[in-house]
Protein backbone atom coordinates (compact mmCIF):
# COMPACT_ATOMS: atom_id res chain seq x y z
CA UNK A 1 0.00 0.00 0.00
CA UNK A 2 2.43 2.49 0.99
CA UNK A 3 2.47 6.16 2.63
CA UNK A 4 0.11 8.67 2.21
CA UNK A 5 1.11 12.30 1.68
CA UNK A 6 -0.66 15.10 3.67
CA UNK A 7 0.72 18.73 2.80
CA UNK A 8 0.65 21.55 5.06
CA UNK A 9 0.95 25.25 4.67
CA UNK A 10 2.03 26.71 7.82
CA UNK A 11 2.36 30.16 9.10
CA UNK A 12 6.49 29.34 10.08
CA UNK A 13 6.23 31.62 12.79
CA UNK A 14 3.80 30.45 14.46
CA UNK A 15 5.54 27.01 13.84
CA UNK A 16 8.49 27.82 15.39
CA UNK A 17 6.87 29.28 18.33
CA UNK A 18 5.55 26.55 19.20
CA UNK A 19 6.77 24.30 21.97
CA UNK A 20 8.37 21.35 20.74
CA UNK A 21 7.05 18.55 22.92
CA UNK A 22 3.64 20.03 21.95
CA UNK A 23 4.41 20.22 17.86
CA UNK A 24 3.48 16.47 17.37
CA UNK A 25 -0.01 16.66 18.59
CA UNK A 26 -0.49 20.51 16.93
CA UNK A 27 0.93 19.16 13.40
CA UNK A 28 -1.48 15.06 13.66
CA UNK A 29 -4.32 17.46 14.39
CA UNK A 30 -3.87 19.58 11.22
CA UNK A 31 -3.32 16.24 9.15
CA UNK A 32 -5.92 14.39 11.05
CA UNK A 33 -8.54 16.62 12.27
CA UNK A 34 -10.74 15.15 15.59
CA UNK A 35 -14.39 15.08 14.95
CA UNK A 36 -14.65 16.05 11.15
CA UNK A 37 -18.08 16.76 10.28
CA UNK A 38 -19.47 13.29 8.88
CA UNK A 39 -22.02 14.98 6.29
CA UNK A 40 -19.39 16.92 5.24
CA UNK A 41 -18.26 16.34 1.37
CA UNK A 42 -15.28 14.62 0.69
CA UNK A 43 -12.40 17.57 0.63
CA UNK A 44 -9.77 18.53 -2.50
CA UNK A 45 -7.88 21.40 -2.80
CA UNK A 46 -7.15 23.84 -0.08
CA UNK A 47 -8.58 23.86 3.36
CA UNK A 48 -8.53 26.67 5.85
CA UNK A 49 -7.92 26.30 8.66
CA UNK A 50 -6.75 22.49 8.45
CA UNK A 51 -8.50 22.59 12.13
CA UNK A 52 -9.90 25.22 14.76
CA UNK A 53 -7.53 23.67 17.04
CA UNK A 54 -4.20 25.06 14.57
CA UNK A 55 -5.71 27.85 12.65
CA UNK A 56 -2.26 28.95 11.25
CA UNK A 57 -2.15 26.08 9.00
CA UNK A 58 -3.68 24.80 5.87
CA UNK A 59 -4.19 21.30 4.58
CA UNK A 60 -3.96 20.46 0.73
CA UNK A 61 -5.92 17.83 -0.40
CA UNK A 62 -4.64 16.68 -3.62
CA UNK A 63 -7.28 15.82 -6.22
CA UNK A 64 -5.82 13.32 -8.08
CA UNK A 65 -3.95 11.10 -6.00
CA UNK A 66 -6.15 10.08 -3.34
CA UNK A 67 -3.84 10.67 -0.33
CA UNK A 68 -0.99 8.17 -1.49
CA UNK A 69 2.48 9.26 -2.19
CA UNK A 70 2.89 6.91 -4.93
CA UNK A 71 1.86 9.28 -7.38
CA UNK A 72 4.31 11.89 -6.17
CA UNK A 73 6.98 8.68 -6.17
CA UNK A 74 6.10 8.24 -9.82
CA UNK A 75 6.16 11.27 -11.27
CA UNK A 76 9.65 11.99 -9.85
CA UNK A 77 10.55 8.38 -11.73
CA UNK A 78 8.82 10.19 -14.63
CA UNK A 79 10.87 13.22 -14.44
CA UNK A 80 14.05 11.30 -14.14
CA UNK A 81 13.18 8.97 -17.72
CA UNK A 82 12.28 12.18 -19.73
CA UNK A 83 14.62 14.66 -18.42
CA UNK A 84 17.54 14.22 -20.49
CA UNK A 85 15.41 14.70 -23.38
CA UNK A 86 13.98 17.84 -21.84
CA UNK A 87 15.09 21.62 -23.29
CA UNK A 88 18.10 22.48 -20.85
CA UNK A 89 16.03 25.77 -20.02
CA UNK A 90 12.76 23.57 -18.56
CA UNK A 91 15.22 21.06 -17.10
CA UNK A 92 16.48 23.15 -15.02
CA UNK A 93 13.77 24.74 -14.05
CA UNK A 94 11.89 21.96 -13.06
CA UNK A 95 14.34 20.65 -11.31
CA UNK A 96 14.63 23.00 -9.21
CA UNK A 97 10.82 22.87 -8.59
CA UNK A 98 9.61 19.08 -8.98
CA UNK A 99 12.63 17.47 -7.44
CA UNK A 100 12.35 19.04 -4.02
CA UNK A 101 9.09 18.19 -3.46
CA UNK A 102 8.93 14.45 -4.12
CA UNK A 103 12.86 12.73 -3.50
CA UNK A 104 13.26 12.43 0.24
CA UNK A 105 16.40 14.35 0.83
CA UNK A 106 19.21 13.33 3.43
CA UNK A 107 19.67 17.31 4.59
CA UNK A 108 16.17 18.06 5.05
CA UNK A 109 15.92 22.17 6.16
CA UNK A 110 14.37 22.46 9.45
CA UNK A 111 16.26 19.23 10.70
CA UNK A 112 15.64 19.45 14.39
CA UNK A 113 11.69 20.62 14.09
CA UNK A 114 10.24 17.61 15.83
CA UNK A 115 11.43 15.97 18.89
CA UNK A 116 13.90 13.19 17.68
CA UNK A 117 11.15 10.43 19.47
CA UNK A 118 8.77 9.07 17.37
CA UNK A 119 5.34 10.45 16.82
CA UNK A 120 1.67 8.49 17.37
CA UNK A 121 1.68 7.64 13.63
CA UNK A 122 5.63 7.49 13.11
CA UNK A 123 5.80 10.02 11.15
CA UNK A 124 8.85 11.51 9.57
CA UNK A 125 8.40 14.29 7.55
CA UNK A 126 8.79 14.00 3.30
CA UNK A 127 8.25 17.46 2.72
CA UNK A 128 10.06 20.54 4.71
CA UNK A 129 9.88 23.83 2.96
CA UNK A 130 9.96 27.52 4.98
CA UNK A 131 9.33 30.39 3.15
CA UNK A 132 12.30 31.19 1.71
CA UNK A 133 12.59 27.81 0.02
CA UNK A 134 8.76 27.89 -0.62
CA UNK A 135 9.15 31.20 -2.93
CA UNK A 136 12.15 29.83 -4.39
CA UNK A 137 10.18 26.22 -6.16
CA UNK A 138 7.48 29.14 -7.40
CA UNK A 139 10.37 31.08 -9.17
CA UNK A 140 11.13 27.92 -10.75
CA UNK A 141 7.56 26.90 -11.35
CA UNK A 142 7.06 30.19 -13.03
CA UNK A 143 9.77 29.58 -15.50
CA UNK A 144 9.00 26.13 -16.11
CA UNK A 145 5.07 26.28 -16.95
CA UNK A 146 5.36 27.73 -20.12
CA UNK A 147 7.96 25.42 -21.64
CA UNK A 148 6.23 22.25 -19.93
CA UNK A 149 3.80 21.38 -23.23
CA UNK A 150 7.44 21.32 -25.15
CA UNK A 151 8.29 17.85 -23.29
CA UNK A 152 5.06 16.35 -23.89
CA UNK A 153 6.04 13.56 -26.98
CA UNK A 154 9.23 12.81 -24.62
CA UNK A 155 7.56 12.25 -21.90
CA UNK A 156 5.14 10.01 -23.60
CA UNK A 157 7.87 8.69 -25.93
CA UNK A 158 10.12 7.71 -22.53
CA UNK A 159 8.89 7.76 -19.55
CA UNK A 160 4.76 6.57 -20.04
CA UNK A 161 3.50 3.82 -17.60
CA UNK A 162 0.08 3.13 -19.03
CA UNK A 163 -2.20 1.90 -15.91
CA UNK A 164 0.49 3.26 -13.66
CA UNK A 165 -0.71 5.85 -11.74
CA UNK A 166 1.51 8.55 -13.61
CA UNK A 167 0.34 6.92 -17.02
CA UNK A 168 1.39 9.43 -19.56
CA UNK A 169 2.21 13.57 -19.86
CA UNK A 170 -1.59 14.32 -18.81
CA UNK A 171 -1.06 12.90 -15.65
CA UNK A 172 2.14 14.29 -14.47
CA UNK A 173 0.67 17.57 -15.60
CA UNK A 174 -2.12 17.20 -13.89
CA UNK A 175 -0.20 16.55 -10.56
CA UNK A 176 2.61 19.59 -11.31
CA UNK A 177 -0.14 22.01 -11.84
CA UNK A 178 -1.33 20.55 -8.09
CA UNK A 179 1.86 21.19 -6.57
CA UNK A 180 1.82 24.75 -8.51
CA UNK A 181 -1.33 24.98 -6.72
CA UNK A 182 0.31 24.25 -3.03
CA UNK A 183 3.57 26.61 -3.51
CA UNK A 184 1.74 29.25 -4.75
CA UNK A 185 -0.63 29.83 -2.48
CA UNK A 186 1.65 29.13 0.51
CA UNK A 187 3.90 31.73 -1.14
CA UNK A 188 0.98 34.00 -1.55
CA UNK A 189 0.57 33.84 2.40
CA UNK A 190 4.62 33.92 2.95
CA UNK A 191 3.78 30.58 4.90
CA UNK A 192 5.96 27.30 4.57
CA UNK A 193 5.36 23.85 3.83
CA UNK A 194 5.25 20.63 5.44
CA UNK A 195 4.72 17.13 3.78
CA UNK A 196 3.16 14.61 6.35
CA UNK A 197 3.12 10.61 5.79
CA UNK A 198 -0.41 10.17 6.60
Amino acid sequence: MGPDLTVLALDWGRLERTPLAGLPGLLHEAACPEDPDPDAAPEAGWVFPASPKVPWCGRYEFSSTTGSYAPHFWAGEGWDAARGFADPALRDALDGFLLPLVREESDLPGAGLLPSDRTPWGMRLLLVGPPTRVAGLAAHWARAEPLLEVLRTEYDRHAARPGGSIADFDAFTVLLREWAVVVDEATRRCWGLLGLPV
